[in-house]
């Protein structure tokens, strides 16, 4: 009988497709079999556990800079806290700037990401590009990035994309088969609503949800699906957060404009009445968090298809660098989460009913591998795949405490919250980075994977 470098032993293999019981066995960096009694020359018992695809963050921010400072993780301690969460791959974003292209900004990226411990992938973030210079994506294609992202607001930092250039530029990824990913919220809204606030409104942090309501991302989405369906090029909507914006989703894909979406852990899990607290200015992000209706409208777009992944928007901030200053416009946005994705979603999602374990794995790796580029090399356990796998403890409660997590923050927007499962092992490309506990990957380990 051969003997696999590594077999997994009695699991409870999870696939969209299905649940099987099974051995799952490794050879170098990828899955070699799926069966029974399959021999190794080390193996894990993995019974009464979960063995899962590693997950796919396709939406964090290590390192970026914004507001005057940087994202408090980098590329290795963001890297290690998602390997100890069960991640293992990251897609991140370039920086872009009016001064640089999109393939200078790609390479300078890299160079940054090369400390990651679990492989990684990228969006080139469009700033400033003007029509004219379409080489600059076929450029960045041809260097492994497939999904550009695009904003509908920041006007004000220079962010912000036009309906001229998103016109443009999305006949450009047309032809080039490659994804239009867009923040989307509409600027004259928030502008129109920011010039009747007053001072005292202003220095209040619940007025972050007044500032920027649902109908900013409802009606951006509305536009960013019209043009995608003239041009006919594929969308993704970053960070759905509420009813009206979903609906606008279910919408566009209805009529058939190739529109995929993502929410957040946070817009599932909060609303805005932790604005109300005393801490309320650490959950500064945006879009803003919204009502207990706009959760459930969430969870059901997960179960019934309309949103085809989670990811967490990682960005995360210490306690001191979102210090109140006297007002929610002079926050640094972005919350925490790459470490705390699978557990909060099965904890929340599957153990409460709310999603099949099945869609675990639907929206968590194969939802976000397809979307990306990534799929079959990730997001799948199948036979010649990257053998990134998770071994998850369905049973195990904890309780969330920021002190108690590998991020480089001293803040977590889910603190003190009860936890059912628990990621036991995290395999990267064949080699197991976590296990009960310890981090035992390796700077470096993490390579960039071309979409």
């Amino acid at each position: 009988m051969r003997a696999y470098d590594l077999v997994l032993r009695g699991g409870t293999l999870v696939t969209p497709q299905g649940i099987i019981q099974a051995d799952l066995a490794i050879e170098g960096e990828e899955i070699a079999a799926i069966g029974l009694d399959l021999s190794g020359k080390r193996e894990i018992d993995a019974s009464g556990k979960l063995v899962l695809p590693g997950v796919i963050d396709a939406h964090t921010h290590m390192a970026l800079p914004v507001a005057g400072t940087r994202s408090s993780d980098d590329f290795f301690t963001g890297t290690r806290a998602a390997a100890c969460g069960g991640v293992t791959t990251i897609v991140d974003f370039t920086v872009g700037t009016q001064e640089t292209s999109i393939p200078e900004e790609i390479e300078a990226r890299k160079q940054e990401a090369a400390a990651s411990v679990i492989d990684y992938a990228l969006h080139g973030e469009v700033v400033g590009w003007p029509p004219g210079n379409e080489a600059e994506f076929r450029d960045a294609v041809k260097l492994g990035i497939r999904t550009f992202k695009f904003y509908t607001a920041y006007a004000s930092s220079g962010r912000s994309s036009d309906s001229g250039i998103l016109y443009h530029a999305f006949g450009v990824l047309a032809d080039l088969d490659a994804v239009a990913l867009v923040h989307c919220e509409d600027d004259p809204i928030i502008d129109a609503i920011l010039q009747q606030m007053g001072s005292a409104e202003k220095g209040k942090m619940a007025s972050l949800a007044q500032a920027r309501p649902p109908i900013c991302e409802g009606a951006a989405i509305d536009q960013v699906a019209y043009l995608a369906e003239q041009v006919g090029v594929k969308v993704h909507i970053v960070h759905v957060s509420s009813a009206l914006g979903l609906a606008t989703v279910k919408r566009a894909k209805a009529r058939g404009v190739r529109l995929t979406a993502e929410t957040c852990p946070q817009y599932l899990l909060l609303t805005k009445e932790v604005y109300d607290r005393a801490d309320g200015h650490l959950f500064s992000a945006s879009p803003a968090l919204r009502k207990e209706g706009d959760q459930q409208a969430l969870w059901q777009g997960l179960s019934d298809g309309t949103i085809d992944l989670v990811a967490t928007d990682h960005c995360p901030f210490t306690r001191e660098q979102k210090t109140w200053n006297g007002s929610f416009l002079d926050l640094p946005y972005g919350l925490p989460g790459v470490e705390t994705l699978l557990p909060l979603l099965y904890s929340e999602g599957v153990v409460k009913g709310y999603l099949e374990l099945t869609d675990l794995p639907q929206l968590l790796s194969e939802g976000p591998a397809r979307v990306n580029g990534l799929y079959p090399r990730k997001g799948t356990l199948s036979i010649g795949s990257d053998a990134d796998i998770v071994i998850f403890d369905p049973e195990k409660e904890w309780t969330i405490h920021a002190e108690n997590l590998r991020m480089a923050t001293n803040f977590s927007p889910y603190e003190g919250r009860q936890v059912c499962g628990a990621v036991e092992t995290t395999i990267s490309r064949g080699r197991i980075v976590y296990v009960d506990g310890t981090f035992q990957g390796e700077e470096g380990w993490g390579r960039f994977i071309p979409c």
